[in-house]
């Protein structure tokens, strides 16, 4: 027999599993974006083209400004986030929470797989400047910097709000926003990847962290939990208590459990 906790322990991988799979699907702002650059549709072309050229302008006349634009894609870049959010599921893990562990996981290295697939789908060519200021590998859209940053500092700030007090709350908030918008004019303004690229990878990042945060919430109500603030994964981890175990009572369907001895 098994417990309710169990059951709801095996559907939270599936349904993180399927969430990933419904992002290639359900994305409608991001797979609008996908299709105007597909067809290569005059408007956003051009839109593209003229915020490409007129940041251009502005980075080959200020070297300060290219060589802060390029510390902060090296800092933020999305192997960071991915390093950093796995350390922290390892510690999570050691802390025995280890479903938590596997939200940041599959959040986090999930956003990888998306931004990596749908560039291959899209195979939009990065901006062709004259005089470029920096190069990138690969294809550019979506952004996978935009995309890394806003899923990266999107789990961050859940995992943390929990542990936070006070005024450090509305600074973690802040600087869950600051940073990917910081990133996505870095990119633009760098020239390797037009402003369509890394509006496509918010829209996706963001898309994306929803997902994965209501399935675990699902998973939260499914086991008794109360419901977590918006801006909280676990409440329970800043209250030093622990998860619901999977050795509990076991239930016999339809909430009837086994009657107990004497």
């Amino acid at each position: 027999m098994t417990t309710r906790v169990e059951r709801s322990d095996r559907r939270l991988g599936l349904r993180l599993a399927l969430g990933l799979a419904a992002m290639f699907g359900l994305g409608v702002p991001f797979l609008l974006l996908a299709l105007l650059v597909r067809a290569e549709w005059d408007p956003l072309i051009r839109l593209d083209t003229s915020v490409a050229e007129d940041l251009h302008d502005v980075a080959v006349r200020n070297d300060w400004l290219v060589d802060t634009l390029k510390v902060v894609s090296d800092v933020f870049d999305p192997m960071v986030f991915r390093i950093v959010v796995t350390l922290l599921a390892l510690w999570l893990l050691r802390a025995a929470r280890r479903r938590l562990a596997l939200w940041a996981l599959v959040t986090i290295w999930g956003a990888a797989l998306l931004g990596w697939g749908l560039k291959l789908v899209v195979g939009r060519a990065r901006p062709d400047l004259v005089d470029e200021v920096a190069t990138a590998p690969g294809r550019s859209f979506p952004s996978g910097h935009s995309l890394g940053s806003w899923v990266g500092c999107g789990v961050l700030l859940l995992l943390a709000m929990p542990l936070l007090r006070g005024a450090w709350r509305a600074v973690a908030v802040a600087l869950a926003v600051l940073v990917p918008v910081v990133v996505c004019f870095a990119r633009v303004g760098l020239g390797v990847h037009y402003l369509s690229d890394v509006t496509a990878g918010a829209v996706l990042g963001i898309a994306w962290l929803t997902v994965t945060s209501a399935i675990f919430e699902w998973w939260r109500r499914e086991v008794g939990l109360p419901p977590a603030p918006p801006t909280e994964a676990e409440p329970e981890l800043g209250q030093g208590l622990p998860e619901p175990s999977s050795e509990g009572e076991p239930e016999l369907g339809d909430g009837v459990r086994e009657p107990r001895a004497g």
